[in-house]
């Protein structure tokens, strides 16, 4: 039956369309440990390093921290929520001052915050973020 082998595949095909799917919907589900967090910034004074880690001129991801600092000019620096205004999820990578978010693809500025590809429309939540004994400290003073 010529017919017979073209359905079982389409049925194949369906049951693993299914699955990929309830992986994604588990994946973006607010009780997934992908980074999700009731507050995407942080509501105490965080350490996140020596200014030197961040390149003048780029972006550096602190995963850990959920925060994204960029630096336009030597001393410089700007910092934005590294958790996504879509669905939630932490951004994964930066590259070009573009970051990612792994969950559904939405992309932004990581020097403005700004949404560049959606879903996501809304822009990253600033930080607060300065210079204090060496090291860079992101979040509200204590």
């Amino acid at each position: 039956m010529p017919g017979q082998p073209a359905a079982r595949r389409t049925v194949l095909k369906g049951a693993a369309l299914a699955g990929a799917a309830g992986l994604g919907a588990a994946a973006c589900s607010t009780q997934s440990k992908l980074g999700h967090a009731e507050t995407p910034t942080p509501t105490a004074p965080v350490e996140l390093g020596t200014p030197e880690e961040v390149p003048v001129g780029g972006s550096k991801l602190y995963r850990d921290q959920r925060v994204i600092v960029s630096c336009s000019a030597k001393g410089q620096y700007k910092a934005f929520s590294a958790q996504c205004t879509h669905a939630g999820c932490l951004l994964n990578k930066i590259e070009d001052n573009v970051g990612e978010c792994p969950c559904h693809g939405s992309h932004f500025d990581t020097t403005t915050g700004q949404a560049l590809h959606g879903p996501a429309t809304a822009p990253l939540p600033a930080v607060p973020v300065r210079l204090e004994g060496g090291k860079l400290i992101a979040g509200p003073e204590a």
